[in-house]
Formats: C-alpha cells, sequence, structure tokens
C-alpha cells in the first residue's frame, strides 16, 4: 500500500521517507504555509530528493500551499525570521493549528490520489496539543468522513527520541547532512544552519546523545563546538 510521508526537509521525516520507501511506494508531500525559512527547506528537499533518486520507491515530490501569514501576527517570529533562542524549551516554538492544516491539505491530496495512510514523523517529547495519539485519530476520523474516503494517520516514530531517528537513518543510508532542522538559516544554497536556534540545539544534542559526528555546517559554532 502506498504511503503519504509529509516531508519538510528536516531530519525525522527524511528518515522516515526512507523507512517508509523501504516497506513500499511513498509519496513525498511538501506543504508551505508561508514561514521564513520554507525556501531554504524547499531547496534543501531537492537536493535531499536528487540524493535519493537512485530509490524507486520514493515518488516525486507534490508541493502543496496553504498561506498561515493571514492569521498569524506579522511581528510573529517564524515570519519574521526571528526564532526563540538556542537555550529556550520545545513549547517557545508551538505554531497553533500548523498540524491541522498540514493534515486538512495533505489529507485532501491523499483522497485524490488514493492513497490511504498519511504520515508524519512526530516524536517522543514532542509537548504540542496537535501531536497526541487522540488528535491524530479525530484528525483522520474527521478526514475519512469528509472526504468519503478511509484514511490513516500514523506517526510511526512517536515513541522515539531524536537520536534513535538519527541511528536509523545512518542505518538506512540516508545523507543525513542533506536535511534542514533550523528556524534561521542563511541565505545561501545550500542555506547554512544558525547555530543559534533552539533548533539546531536538538539536532545537535541528538547527534551527541546517539554518539555519532554531527555533519551539520553551523554558521556559527559557539555552542556546537
Amino acid at each position: 500500500m502506498r504511503s503519504l510521508v509529509l516531508l519538510s526537509g528536516g531530519l525525522d521525516s527524511a528518515v522516515l521517507l526512507c523507512d517508509e520507501a523501504a516497506r513500499g511506494d511513498v509519496q513525498p508531500v511538501y506543504v508551505g504555509v508561508g514561514l521564513s525559512w520554507e525556501r531554504a527547506e524547499r531547496d534543501m528537499i531537492e537536493r535531499f530528493l536528487t540524493a535519493m533518486s537512485r530509490e524507486a520507491r520514493i515518488l516525486p515530490l507534490a508541493t502543496l500551499s496553504i498561506d498561515m501569514r493571514d492569521v498569524y501576527p506579522a511581528a510573529h517570529w517564524a515570519l519574521t525570521g526571528k526564532p526563540p533562542a538556542y537555550h529556550t524549551p520545545d513549547e517557545d516554538v508551538y505554531l497553533p493549528g500548523r498540524n491541522i492544516i498540514l493534515l486538512g491539505k495533505a489529507g485532501v491530496f491523499a483522497a485524490a490520489a488514493g492513497i490511504g495512510r498519511l504520515v508524519l514523523g512526530t516524536l517522543d517529547h514532542n509537548p504540542f496539543p496537535d501531536a497526541t495519539p487522540a488528535f491524530r485519530a479525530s484528525m483522520a476520523d474527521a478526514l475519512s468522513k469528509g472526504l468519503a474516503h478511509p484514511l490513516e494517520i500514523a506517526a510511526p516514530y512517536a515513541r522515539l527520541g531524536k537520536a534513535e531517528v538519527i541511528r536509523r537513518g545512518v542505518a538506512l543510508g540516508v545523507p543525513l547532512a542533506l536535511t534542514l532542522s533550523c528556524m534561521n538559516p542563511g541565505e545561501g544554497r545550500p542555506a547554512r544552519h544558525c547555530g543559534l536556534c533552539s533548533k539546531c540545539r536538538e539536532r545537535h544534542d541528538a547527534f551527541i546523545e546517539a554518539g555519532l559526528p554531527d555533519p551539520t555546517d553551523y554558521a556559527d559554532r559557539r555552542f556546537v563546538k
């Protein structure tokens, strides 16, 4: 059975995509909502998928969009590119409603494409209300009823930490250096991780916990020496 993977360009969804491809055909989908780092994400996804072109089970990327810039305040950090700092907790990067929007748009795409399984890379430590099993079950039920198309929403990594995902990625041969986990990437191509946001901290800490060298190019290395 084909699955649809929400691909953000980040480490977790990239490993998940390859994990799913080991089991069957997989449709990667990127949903843009107007956030400041999306151009860098799309560029990195293009590089990643080019590197993975040998994997015949990964179908061509589908890029969708739904603008959230009329919902978030104009001064919101996700729009201005000034994210919470390195040592701030995960709760500080909550984007209200984001998973509702992503799953809603991807669910409509899945129904049109005849895909019955939608997969996202939620991890164990995720503290947000739209990352719970109850939320996913409710969304799957609503989409299945509203689209008249049975749809499962799965989060295979929901009980895993990022370090374990990294180890799994290495075992699968995933090019982890071609992933982007940064909320303020540089302007270059490929964009460099800023090294100063909390997503960079989360990424670097996970490589340390996994006991593996971090291949990430951080523009500022004061915290990652």
